[in-house]
């Protein structure tokens, strides 16, 4: 397949703008090709992952610097969690705050705003429906696509990057309509009731659905924020799925039944408990803390709790006094990072992570190497309260 240029874009290829810009057009280049689009287009908003030292290390540390000492960015771009929250004391070593701190630089060298959110649709206006945006943390595409009709592929943090220098993206796959219409369903032959079960079903049919999108049908219609906030986040951990559907259609159907749900937590439910609550993957909104909040009605946790979640959303907790509940209760409110890679849950300071996250829980076994116990909210306040 060519992938068609302007005039612009093969001169910014060929180098007329600079190195950064040529080395961004020759990767949308490849993308392009190896995805079958015919041009690229502009895109309203570029979000980026690849900031936190514990997922990009030296070698995207030392990237980032040297490419930022000319690269800018063209389009509103917004960053996901780093690796810490800054304002809290912590046992981290001097080395990842130094390399935390040049990756930080570098982004802010490039001009995006710190955000630090791997949820920033719940922080920022939105573009109108239809937009295209280019979304890189997988949980914020499944969201843009499924929820708030926005049009991004599941981009990689270097695709994303070249999409900030450039403004620009391939035109294919869940930026083409017709790839947005799903071929394929989950038929669901079992109650779903907490967000632990919807997060249960997107880490299925992730893994199950090679298709672009799926349908869910009339079992997503209507389902709150911390639900579709979990099956998002699932159904872009465990797979190439980018967007799920409440249309009903009579393709393929995949079975997601009891024993599917047993499947996923023989995987991902390694421990019958643990020393400290994790929430917060992706980081949680203000309507998450306020119910959290007010299913505790004044108890305390029992044992440690983080709570993850954007400093903007953070604050507005603090002037509704929801913060102060939660931290009277004896939570730990983190912004700036996530439950997700973050270097503040390890294996040597914890034998076991509670939580109702399943991209937590995937990342927490299969990275941090800590086992984890999965419970949803309302059964987590009850058993480690008192």
């Amino acid at each position: 397949m060519i992938v068609h240029l302007s005039r612009a874009e093969e001169e910014g290829l060929d180098g007329k703008f600079g190195d950064s810009i040529s080395i961004a057009y020759k990767l949308l280049l490849s993308i392009g090709k190896a995805t079958d689009a015919e041009r690229l287009i502009p895109v309203d908003w570029v979000h980026l992952s690849g900031v936190n030292y514990n997922t990009i290390g030296d070698a995207g540390a030392n990237f980032l610097t040297k490419f930022s000492e000319e690269a800018r960015f063209s389009v509103q771009t917004t960053i996901n969690p780093m690796g810490y929250d800054a304002h809290k004391q912590n046992n981290l070593s001097s080395k990842f705050k130094i390399k935390q701190g040049e990756i930080i630089k570098a982004y802010e060298n490039m001009g995006s705003v710190p955000s630090f959110s791997c949820t920033p649709y719940e922080l920022f206006q939105l573009p109108e429906r239809g937009h295209n945006v280019s979304f890189a943390e997988s949980n914020a595409a499944v969201m843009a696509n499924s929820v708030f009709d926005l049009h991004t592929n599941k981009e990689s943090s270097l695709s994303a990057l070249a999409s900030a220098v450039t403004g620009k993206a391939p035109y294919s796959d869940l930026r083409m309509s017709s790839i947005r219409d799903p071929k394929i369903k989950i038929k669901i032959d079992t109650d779903l009731n907490s967000e632990l079960d919807y997060g249960i079903l997107g880490y299925f049919a992730g893994k199950a659905v090679k298709e672009s999108c799926v349908s869910f049908g009339p079992h997503v219609s209507n389902i709150d924020m911390y639900k579709a906030k979990s099956l998002a986040a699932a159904l872009g951990t465990s797979g190439s799925c980018g967007m799920f559907s409440n249309k009903e259609i009579d393709g393929e159907a995949i079975s997601f039944g009891k024993e599917e749900v047993k499947s996923v937590m023989d995987e991902l439910n390694s421990n019958e408990s643990g020393d400290v609550i994790a929430l917060g993957s992706p980081q949680l909104g203000l309507y998450e803390l306020e119910l959290i909040s007010n299913i505790m009605g004044g108890k305390k946790f029992s044992k440690k709790c983080m709570i993850f979640c954007a400093r903007p959303i953070y604050e507005k907790a603090c002037s509704s006094g929801i913060a102060q509940k939660l931290e009277g209760a004896g939570a730990n409110i983190i912004c700036d990072a996530c439950t997700c890679l973050s270097p503040l849950l390890t294996h040597d300071e914890y034998d076991g992570v509670i939580t109702n996250s399943i991209k937590a829980a995937h990342y927490l076994n299969k990275s941090n190497k800590v086992s984890v116990c999965l419970s949803n909210i309302k059964s987590i306040i009850k058993e480690y309260t008192k």
